[in-house]
């Protein structure tokens, strides 16, 4: 089980005392992400012991599991923010789902807010290539959550691991999508209930949380989409950025929401343009190590 945390002082523990009260033996890493306010020492002083792997500095919540994936050799892996709190049996109930299937790679949770409103039972794919949160569904999900869910660890292996220059958001959609290409399945878990503070590790709705959302939105496109798919959306992103000055000068209502931000946008584009080698780079392992077409993979969960 891998929980990374950052600054998480004001939850951490109530994580850790949940997995510690989970009825399926397990072995947790806590990941730090060089915190300052005495997260370290409540993980240090928990009596549940935890491994806990500190990194020099913040590497988002992808890249601190994909620092911890390495000391990872169990068969499942569990990933698992440091603001969520599973109920006892929820552990065995995701362990159970996947290793009940032989196509089955990944499990994902019932999130629960503190109201006991439904956050998530896994994620879709919008017909504009968005991941999002499904309230309803069926066993099988496009994708899974991030947030509180299990997988193969060898599949996740194969597949790439996890992207950890995403830093924050879209790692589980992409890692979703590329299970998808080689042929796994996802499904979702009712009875793995886990009651989750939403925004307490970052903020919805800031400046940063659209930046990251839309780059690694545009990211995940070009590495698993359909090229005409990757294509289309980035050309839309551009041609929406490109006409918000021209909006302003006209006097048409723009939305009052940083990701209408035109420095934001542009700041999103020019890492978009930076990161493109390495990410068509990516592009091509995951065609090579596909089994499902990119397009059949679109057809079936794209808009549903």
């Amino acid at each position: 089980m891998i929980v990374v945390t950052w600054r998480g002082r004001e939850h951490i523990t109530a994580c850790l005392d949940a997995l510690a009260a989970q009825g399926r033996a397990h072995r947790t890493i806590v990941v730090d992400n060089a915190s300052t306010d005495g997260t370290a020492e409540l993980i240090a002083a928990h009596p549940s012991a935890p491994r806990v792997l500190r990194l020099p500095r913040n590497a988002g919540y992808a890249g601190g599991l994909a620092a911890a994936l390495p000391l990872v050799d169990t068969p499942f892996v569990g990933w698992l923010n440091d603001d969520a709190a599973p109920e006892p049996d929820w552990l065995a109930a995701l362990e159970d789902a996947v290793d009940g299937s032989a196509t089955v790679a990944a499990a994902t949770s019932s999130m629960l807010l503190g109201d006991g409103s439904t956050q998530s039972v896994g994620v879709r794919l919008t017909g504009d290539g968005h991941g999002a949160d499904l309230t309803l569904a069926g066993r099988d999900v496009f994708g899974f959550c991030g947030g509180a869910a299990l997988l193969r660890t060898d599949a996740l292996a194969r597949v790439g691991g996890v992207p950890a220059d995403f830093f924050c958001y879209y790692e589980d959609t992409d890692t979703a999508w590329r299970l998808r290409l080689a042929g796994w399945r996802v499904v979702s878990v009712g009875p793995a209930r886990v009651r989750h503070r939403h925004g307490a590790s970052t903020e919805p709705g800031s400046a940063r949380f659209h930046r990251w959302n839309e780059r690694n939105r545009l990211l995940t496109l070009a590495r698993c989409a359909p090229a005409g798919v990757a294509l289309r959306q980035a050309a839309a992103f551009a041609a929406i950025t490109a006409a918000l000055p021209l909006r302003r000068l006209r006097g048409v209502a723009v939305p009052d929401a940083a990701n209408f931000r035109l420095r934001l946008r542009l700041l999103v584009l020019a890492e978009l343009l930076l990161r493109l080698p390495g990410c068509l780079a990516a592009r091509r392992r995951i065609g090579r190590s596909a089994t499902v077409p990119r397009a059949a993979v679109w057809r079936e969960w794209a808009g549903r």
